[in-house]
């Protein structure tokens, strides 16, 4: 089998809820929750984070086999698994931290990013405020949030707030589900 991997790197709300998502994505091998996008010099911890004063987005860093799944439909679903027309907010998490963000590696994933967001446009009633912006620095969290779900899907916000989102995940993406 011929792998290429390609690295991906997004915010769409919580690093929990888009981590649990892309681990049931077929020809996704690895999946780093972490942090990107701000202006505060030097690793942020998650504290600092949740203050939104740092600038950080909450986001998932993903290298995927695309002999297996492209980053067009990547991108598609996590357009589709998060709302990207909301600013600074993702259900009750408000916040910078919090924003829909797609941090591209290279001008061709710039490329795509900008055909797949005026794709999903005509999907929403609402405009699409999704940033798009070069990847600079990505700092990896704390040990505590990677496979957050997987490690404590029975608390409360997995249970109401991620469960909900995979269901629907195997509703809309069944065919690129492991």
């Amino acid at each position: 089998m011929n792998t290429k991997l390609e690295t991906a790197t997004f915010g769409g709300g919580c690093f929990w809820c888009t981590e649990a998502i892309f681990q049931e994505i077929k020809g996704v091998e690895t999946i780093t929750s972490g942090y990107s996008g701000g202006t505060v010099p030097g690793k942020p911890t998650y504290k600092e984070i949740c203050s939104g004063l740092t600038g950080h987005a909450e986001v998932v860093q993903i290298t995927f086999d695309t002999s297996c799944i492209s980053f067009a439909e990547i991108l598609v679903i996590f357009m589709t698994m998060h709302d990207p027309t909301t600013l600074n907010k993702q259900g009750g998490d408000i916040g910078t931290q919090y924003r829909s963000v797609i941090f591209y590696h290279n001008k061709k994933q710039q490329k795509t990013a900008k055909e797949v967001l005026k794709q999903v446009k005509a999907a929403y009633e609402d405009v699409i405020v999704t940033e798009l912006s070069p990847l600079t620095i990505f700092y990896e969290a704390e040990k505590e949030h990677q496979t957050y779900y997987k490690n404590n899907s029975t608390k409360s916000y997995c249970s109401f707030v991620i469960s909900p989102k995979l269901t629907k995940l195997r509703q809309l993406h069944a065919n690129k589900l492991k």
